[in-house]
């Protein structure tokens, strides 16, 4: 009887031993996973590959001073980071505090948009008010050298805008292709400091339609833009157009805060989806009280991208507004910014964003109900007018800037589609009491 007892307890004493063992080595685990100790097999093999070639070069190059560590880093990130997509890029230092001067709101340069297809630097749109816009630079145009110097392929974007930005007042020498034409232009540039004021153009037009002209998407946006709405109710207005012609994009939270009026509190906006399902992120209104509902009409074009494509999906997505004019770019992909050592950074592609309804825009961009199509040079004549409200008679117009005022068709189309909504709701509503 002794001797089976002294057993059991034996036993006993083991099997505890051995769940003790295998929660200590459970919680080992866990700690080894968070410290790392656990090796990634295949982020070692790589590193170890990278550092084979790294040495290599460092020490077989025929010049030294090209081939220093830093410097084969350095190019080795570029090179990995920027074969991802055109807007995946990694940022040094200087490049890091220009991108955050521009969100900002101020940089120095020509003032274009800019984007890498196929190896081309083409032209997304001009920034309203700036030497590319007054020079006549057009959406579609590509760049083809600065200051002489051929923008080869294979040219970092984070090097071609180096090119053309620099020090306010300094000139730079551009050529560019229109493909549209087949011709190619030299122009000669004042850099100059690029302010992005949101709002260009806020006015009542015919009919109580308000109008706002929004030419990008920055920290001040939303502010900006809840002003010139109530600035506009204030007046009277019965019915908006919104004009995101041209509009490159810019800040996702300032997309949405343009969008926030329209939309009841807690009504989904946007949403974006990383690679992994809990990578979602939903951006709901969440202002108080009753949103809009007056009668609204988007103007877009292909120079209207990203942040633009936000509201413009949205609004269009809900039945908040109808679209006018031409299919937007369709830029659909969400950049992250990483801050990394010695003030340098990384801009990296992740996650796509979707209208309401679960619609991505990504390389189809956003049709319009009303397709309303201007030629480059239609485009072109009616940014210089509006660039100069000052001189009115078309007469003088002409003889100042060598052609007629052009008629903003996209525009006309736009308050037609209100006039013919209003005259609706009127025939629907109730007939008054007496």
């Amino acid at each position: 009887m002794h001797t089976v007892t002294g057993m059991l307890k034996r036993i006993l004493i083991i099997a505890a031993g051995v769940v003790l063992g295998l929660v200590l080595s459970l919680g080992a685990a866990r700690l080894a996973l968070a410290w790392g100790l656990f090796p990634n097999r295949d982020l070692e093999r790589s590193s170890a590959y990278m550092r084979e070639v790294l040495q290599l070069v460092n020490e077989n190059y025929v010049d030294a001073k090209s081939s220093s560590y830093d410097q084969l880093a350095k190019s080795a990130l570029h090179g990995m980071v920027e074969s991802l997509d055109p807007h995946s890029e990694f940022l040094e230092s200087k490049d890091y505090t220009e991108l955050e001067e521009e969100l900002s709101g101020d940089f120095s340069g020509i003032g274009v948009q800019v984007e890498m297809r196929k190896g081309r630097v083409v032209v997304i749109a001009p920034i309203a008010d700036s030497p590319g816009e007054k020079a006549g630079i057009l959406r579609g145009d590509e760049l083809l050298s600065v200051d002489g110097k051929t923008l080869e392929r294979g040219l970092s974007m984070d090097a071609v805008i180096d090119r053309l930005r620099g020090k306010a007042h300094t000139k730079v020498a551009v050529s560019l292709l229109r493909p549209s034409t087949g011709r190619t232009i030299d122009l000669t540039l004042v850099r100059e400091v690029i302010k992005l004021e949101s709002v260009r153009d806020v006015h009542v037009l015919a009919e109580h339609t308000g109008y706002i002209q929004l030419t990008e998407f920055s920290d001040h946006t939303g502010e900006e833009f809840g002003k010139a709405l109530d600035q506009l109710l204030k007046q009277g207005i019965d019915s908006l157009v919104l004009d995101l012609r041209n509009n490159p994009g810019g800040l996702l939270d300032a997309a949405v805060d343009v969008a926030e009026p329209f939309f009841r509190k807690g009504e989904l906006i946007v949403y974006t989806q990383g690679r992994k399902p809990a990578d979602r992120e939903e951006y709901r209104a969440s202002a108080e009280g009753d949103p809009l509902r007056l009668p609204m009409a988007i103007l877009t074009n292909a120079g209207s991208a990203s942040a633009a494509e936000v509201v413009t999906g949205a609004l269009k997505d809900t039945g908040r507004a109808v679209i006018v004019g031409e299919r937007s770019f369709g830029k659909g992909s969400v950049q992250s910014i990483f801050k990394l050592k010695n003030g340098e950074g990384l801009r990296l592609t992740t996650a796509k964003y979707y209208t309401p309804s679960g619609v991505s825009i990504h390389e189809k961009g956003i049709a319009p109900q009303v397709e309303v199509v201007m030629t480059p040079e239609e485009d072109s004549r009616l940014r210089l007018q509006r660039l100069r409200p000052d001189v009115s008679d078309p007469k003088d117009f002409k003889e100042r800037f060598g052609f007629a005022p052009v008629e903003d068709r996209q525009l006309d189309a736009a308050l037609d589609v209100l006039k013919g909504i209003n005259l609706l709701r009127e025939r629907a509503a109730p007939p008054a009491a007496h």
